[in-house]
């Protein structure tokens, strides 16, 4: 019973290493293909919902915040940090931890009735914890620079507006279908490799 245990944890302590490695290396590939808007596109929630479903809340927790610091030191999060130095750093690492462990307590409430559904909830819940978190991130501690990116683009008085459809929108909508399609693939991947051990 012990060694068995022990070589779970080894397994869960491996998949956690490879997937924070894999969140790394998926932030700075984000970085170096960047668009034209002020964030990158993303596939790196991919990694969390998938270290939260197979490992649990805590795994996912630790792959959020391994995200927040790709997302800092890689320099995507340079606009804001200019702004608001210690603000950019708790937001960035809150909604890292809090859309991972969000998508592992959501894995761990459907995992009972349907393994799959349980990943798909999660697919959903992690992009929609990490966006709603950076927005209120945006409430709290950077409305001044949000409005004046609304003003020059246009969006005049409709700061809100902005914030959905032109900050995180495009963002949203990308990393919540790449989680809904790639998601539950690894996850049925991984099952079968454990089935073969």
């Amino acid at each position: 019973m012990v060694k068995t245990k022990r070589k779970m944890e080894t397994r869960t302590m491996v998949l956690g290493a490879i997937l924070s490695a894999l969140v790394f290396v998926l932030q700075y590939a984000a970085v170096l293909l960047r668009g034209a808007g002020l964030f990158t596109i993303s596939l790196v929630l991919v990694p969390i919902v998938i270290g939260a479903a197979t490992c649990g809340r805590g795994m996912g927790a630790w792959l959020g915040l391994v995200f927040g610091a790709a997302v800092l030191v890689s320099g995507d999060a340079a606009p804001f940090l200019a702004v608001n130095f210690w603000g950019t750093i708790l937001v960035v690492l809150a909604k890292g931890a809090a859309c991972g462990y969000a998508a592992g307590l959501v894995y761990r409430l459907f995992a009972s009735c349907n393994r799959y559904l349980a990943v798909i909830a999660s697919a959903i819940v992690c992009p929609i914890v990490n966006t709603g978190v950076f927005l209120l991130g945006c409430l709290a501690f950077f409305m001044p620079f949000v409005t004046e990116l609304a003003n020059s683009l246009g969006f005049g008085d409709h700061v809100g507006t902005y914030m959905i459809v032109g900050l995180v929108g495009v963002n949203f909508l990308f990393e919540l279908a790449t989680n809904l399609v790639l998601s539950p693939i690894v996850v049925r991947l991984l099952d079968i490799r454990k089935k073969q051990l």
